[in-house]
């Protein structure tokens, strides 16, 4: 039952995540840099923090008492994820969504599974089963599943735009991009690593002040993503400086609210995420990361379905993504079979 629980848990945080951005297709006036901005300040920061400091007693008293090396660690990682976030928006100029999303969704999987069961993780996560282990291939059996669809997505978005006759600008240098896209692909997996490798101490601290359960896991993201933070609030600041466009932000207080949404969205995802990993056990690292991945790619084509992405689109492109949706489910449970296995249950 809690490995039940902690699959639907990351589900949930999957899809969620996902679809977190689908407040942009109301705006009208909000472009990147302005939705980005609020999105990531209300998401990254203000709710981590505003969960950890109500809700975690003495929070800089138990943060002190943390080692400052799990700290920088933490945030070194999710440093990591925020300039792949940079890197993605740039190598969607230069490569392309769907061969953007396919190099970055793949790699991301790859290191974000496997790297857990080669180091191990803090807390629960330290007897996670190896790579060689019945489990631990049974996880990577689920992701070259996983990758197929993956494959499945990136070629269905080709053929959408192909037939939509929206084929994807590039600019500058295509090599660049490639090596930009492999690049964001390896630190998109930060976030993830952010919670695994600092999880262990820091809900240790700030149980050890009173805290329960659900705010020591919050406080974890509040000061582990404040790395990723620096990169996800300044860039798009600079844009807005840049663009000279900070005026746009209070001439729309409509559009406002639904950045807070994109923000309170991602907020409770990681959230769910970390939750979710937990429930998983040992391997929930790993598997709790690859079944959030397969579930944010259905999460954000079930955006692009509802929102006419695919209006007017026959043919085999729709019936790509209808193959690799059903893949990537498959891909779930096979990871989700091999979290069993790392628990001792039956088949």
């Amino acid at each position: 039952m809690e490995t039940l629980l902690g699959v639907t848990v990351v589900v949930v945080a999957g899809l969620i995540m996902g679809s977190a951005a689908w407040p942009i297709k109301l705006m009208r006036r909000f472009q990147y840099e302005h939705w980005a901005f609020i999105g990531n300040l209300v998401g990254i920061i203000g709710i981590p923090w505003l969960v950890t400091l109500t809700f975690c007693p003495n929070a800089f008293a138990a943060y002190a008492t943390v080692d400052k090396l799990v700290l920088m660690k933490s945030n070194l990682w999710s440093l990591g994820w925020g300039v792949a976030n940079v890197l993605c928006a740039l190598c969607f100029v230069r490569i392309g969504f769907s061969l953007t999303g396919g190099i970055l969704t793949g790699l991301g999987v790859s290191m974000g599974v496997t790297v857990p069961m080669i180091v191990k993780g803090s807390g629960l996560f330290q007897n996670a089963p190896g790579l060689g282990s019945p489990a631990g291939l049974t996880v990577l059996a689920g992701v070259a599943v996983m990758l197929l669809g993956v494959v499945l997505v990136s070629l269905a978005g080709f053929g959408r735009d192909r037939a939509l006759e929206k084929l994807e600008e590039t600019s500058g240098s295509f090599l660049v991009g490639l090596i930009m896209a492999a690049a964001a692909g390896v630190l998109s997996c930060g976030i993830s690593f952010a919670f695994i490798y600092s999880q262990g101490p820091i809900v240790a601290a700030m149980k050890s002040h009173g805290a329960s359960e659900i705010p020591a896991n919050f406080a974890v993201w509040a000061v582990g993503l404040l790395g990723g933070a620096l990169i996800n609030i300044l860039y798009p600041a600079y844009l807005l400086t840049k663009n000279r466009s900070w005026n746009v932000l209070l001439r729309n207080w409509g559009e406002i609210g639904l950045a807070i949404i994109i923000g309170v969205n991602f907020g409770a995802a990681v959230a769910l995420m970390g939750k979710g990993m937990l429930l998983l056990g040992v391997l929930g690292a790993s598997v709790g990361f690859g079944v959030q991945q397969a579930s944010q790619m259905l999460g954000s084509q079930a955006v692009g379905f509802i929102s006419g992405e695919w209006r007017g689109v026959r043919g085999s492109p729709r019936n790509r993504m209808y193959m690799a949706i059903a893949i990537l489910i498959v891909a779930a449970i096979i990871m989700s079979y091999g979290n069993t296995l790392a628990k001792g249950v039956a088949p």
